[in-house]
């Protein structure tokens, strides 16, 4: 049930949170320039008026959703440094100071469940708006990067022996008849899997695989005889044998299966030539570095993203500000989306182009290089290197929400940056001025083995 607004016509007898703090503190200037209301009214409707529990605050959740990304913190670290930090709880619309955590780590994942990728694409629409004109800019940076999804390096051997100790499991809950656990030829197949690399080792690995896959089969097909038709893990048993079955060469592959809608993705890396996750397409304005479209997809063409990622940042931005987008090769074949014209590097035809327009395109090109640390900063600040949120949904929750946060650490660095301008030039370099003026009329001498200040006159 939707929490009712509590009327405080006096917040303390004394002071409010609001006054005890730095006004010039980015995290205090943020929560100014935040509409909050918007998210009051949008996220509103998903709960019920008048039944159930009352709900915790929107505001609190939203903001809590901002601190993460922000931070690149987990949900229960935020969580706990909400108790400790008076800005973090002054950003989440708290009035007063309070020594407790404002709820369990696990409401944040019901509350981004419960507003989905709308919701969430509404919070990447405010960090935009908050960026002012910065984010109107006709020219654009387009590229494609891989998000990788929180699953181990998959091999065939892992998948196995996963089937194996998840049919285990099930066959215990549902106490199921098992005719043999395997546990001790498991142990001695692994000891032969050791040191598969060695020549010496490498028929005797292959071999123990077989084994493994052989074992993995039986006790899937043991569950299938012991279940009913209609049981509730059918899916589960259909997943295990389309991984049993799935050959070398076949599309569509499961490669985790806690998480199967994984996609093997090749970037052509030399360090890291496989990525396995889905593929995210990022939209920045050329010449002030905002973030105007993220969008997640799972792996089609490069070429294929443009068309809903371009509409993504003409709605996120609310008027079609957008007229050239400049890309890498790999987007070749696509010259023009809606009134967007594609720029692509290639040769330049110097009897259709002035010098004048080839001088300009080198520059945008050379510009489109700034998408990379872009990129980067999201991976490495803002919780995109590794999605651990569930499932296709949460890619695009995960996706949206670190290129919301970049948008608000932009600003944040924008105004911590002007204020340090101005006070190092009105107060700190002054004083240094008096200082040194004051310091040219005395000359340092030794007197009695020690260094002294006297005076020049």
């Amino acid at each position: 049930m939707i929490k009712k607004t509590e009327k405080k016509s006096q917040i303390s007898m004394f002071f409010s949170l609001k006054d005890t703090l730095d006004q010039k503190h980015p995290l205090f200037i943020l929560e100014e320039r935040i509409n909050w209301q918007q998210f009051e009214e949008a996220f509103s409707g998903l709960y019920c008026a008048d039944n159930g529990r009352p709900a915790l605050p929107i505001r609190l959740m939203v903001g809590l959703l901002i601190l993460k990304h922000l931070r690149n913190i987990s949900d229960e670290s935020v969580v706990e440094q909400y108790s400790e930090n008076v800005y973090y709880q002054y950003l989440c619309g708290q009035s007063e100071f309070v020594a407790k955590v404002p709820c369990e780590a696990s409401e944040l994942v019901h509350f981004r469940n419960r507003i989905g990728e709308q919701g969430v694409e509404l919070i990447l629409k405010e960090s935009i708006r908050i960026n002012g004109d910065d984010r109107f800019d006709p020219d654009v940076s387009i590229d494609t990067t891989v998000q990788e999804k929180n699953i181990t390096y998959p091999t065939d051997n892992k998948l196995h022996r996963k089937i194996i100790t998840k049919c285990k499991a099930i066959s215990e809950k549902e106490d199921l008849p098992v005719r043999q656990s395997y546990s001790r030829i498991l142990k001695k197949l692994s000891i032969d899997q050791r040191f598969r690399n060695h020549p010496k080792n490498h028929g005797k690995a292959r071999k123990a695989d077989r084994k493994v896959k052989t074992i993995a089969g039986r006790l899937v097909r043991e569950l299938e005889r012991n279940l009913e038709p209609n049981s509730q893990y059918q899916s589960e048993l259909e997943l295990f044998k389309k991984v049993l079955n799935q050959k070398k060469d076949d599309k569509h592959k499961v490669y985790s299966l806690h998480e199967p809608a994984v996609e093997c993705i090749s970037k052509g890396k030399e360090a890291k030539k496989y990525e396995f996750g889905n593929k995210v397409s990022i939209i920045t304005t050329q010449s002030t570095g905002v973030i105007v479209g993220a969008m997640s997809f799972r792996n089609p063409y490069d070429g294929h993203t443009l068309q809903p990622a371009i509409n993504q940042a003409e709605k996120l931005l609310e008027k079609n500000s957008i007229k050239t987008a400049t890309v890498d090769r790999g987007y070749r074949g696509t010259s023009k989306i809606n009134d967007v014209v594609i720029q692509s590097p290639k040769p330049f035809n110097s009897k259709t182009q002035t010098k004048y327009k080839q001088n300009k395109l080198k520059k945008q090109f050379s510009r489109r290089a700034a998408i990379e640390p872009v990129i980067g900063h999201l991976k490495s600040d803002h919780r995109m290197n590794r999605n651990f949120y569930k499932g296709i949904t949460g890619d695009a929750i995960n996706v949206m929400l670190s290129a919301a946060a970049y948008n608000f650490k932009r600003m944040m660095r924008k105004w911590k940056s002007s204020f340090y301008y101005f006070f190092y030039h009105h107060f700190i370099l002054p004083t240094r001025l008096a200082v040194g003026q004051v310091i040219s009329f005395f000359t340092q001498v030794t007197y009695s083995k020690k260094e002294i200040w006297v005076f020049k006159g």
